[in-house]
């Protein structure tokens, strides 16, 4: 059984007077990813900083494996007039890397001519795919990403996507990760949550894709786009995102519907 890294547990927060989550659950193993998708406002970014530690929760609990984490920020603005290189940017996250380690990490997000670059300077495309490179570094067990292709062109968003599949499955890392393009992550990733403030339905991505509430929250016509990524095969997947062969008498489960 794959090792539990992250468990968050009936997590109640309110912001300024406003209830930002309610009786949000969440759990990412060892080896998957876990993807939180909804609506602007929804409570995505407040979630993950409040598994992370960063904010404290009204009430629940949060319990975190003692692994290193990694965490990558939806932006990060980096004043022009610093005179700060990507290599001390670098540096200054996992000092003891020496430039191959940081090459190797540049490279591994497609991104190994910036090194030498100011930060200032880059792209958005380009900062986001260094923010990356910086978590790596670190070596986390637990990587944890908000909004990680912000700026990426579509051909770059499926490349880095593709990456953070194999450090899950590859290397056992278990990430969560904030988008709002459940589209663009269907193909990466092994577990949606669907978050309205509480969690309105959680499971396989192609089982949250159809299902009443998720199609309520995004509409129609997302559910119309999301159908050239469905695929058809000999099996059927739970809750869970395990694997259901279709020739059993049994029926395939939808995803499971929560309401905090």
């Amino acid at each position: 059984m794959s090792e539990t890294l992250l468990r968050v547990e009936q997590v109640r927060l309110s912001l300024g007077g406003h209830l930002v989550l309610d009786g949000v659950d969440l759990t990412v193993v060892a080896g998957r990813i876990v993807t939180v998708v909804g609506p602007n406002g929804a409570g995505k970014s407040t979630l993950l900083k409040v598994a992370l530690g960063l904010v404290p929760p009204e009430s629940g609990a949060v319990r975190r494996a003692d692994v290193p984490v990694a965490y990558v920020p939806q932006r990060l603005t980096v004043d022009r007039t610093l005179p700060l290189s990507v290599r001390r940017f670098l540096a200054m996250a996992a000092p003891r890397a020496d430039t191959a380690e940081m090459e190797a990490a540049l490279g591994q997000v497609t991104a190994g001519h910036v090194l030498a670059r100011q930060v200032s300077e880059l792209s958005g495309g380009e900062l986001q795919r260094v923010l990356l490179a910086r978590a790596l570094l670190r070596r986390p067990r637990l990587l944890a990403l908000d909004e990680p292709v912000g700026g990426v062109d579509m051909t770059g968003q499926a490349e880095l996507y593709d990456l953070i599949a194999r450090l899950a499955h590859e290397q056992g890392c278990g990430v969560l990760m904030v988008s709002h393009d459940l589209h663009v992550v269907m193909a990466a990733t092994d577990e949606v949550v669907c978050l309205n403030r509480h969690v309105c339905c959680a499971g396989h991505p192609e089982a949250v894709s159809r299902h009443p509430e998720y199609l309520a929250l995004f509409g129609p016509r997302v559910a119309a786009s999301l159908a050239i990524y469905t695929h058809d095969h000999d099996h059927g997947h739970r809750p869970d995102g395990s694997v259901e062969p279709h020739n059993t008498k049994s029926h395939p489960h939808g995803p499971d519907c929560r309401h905090g």
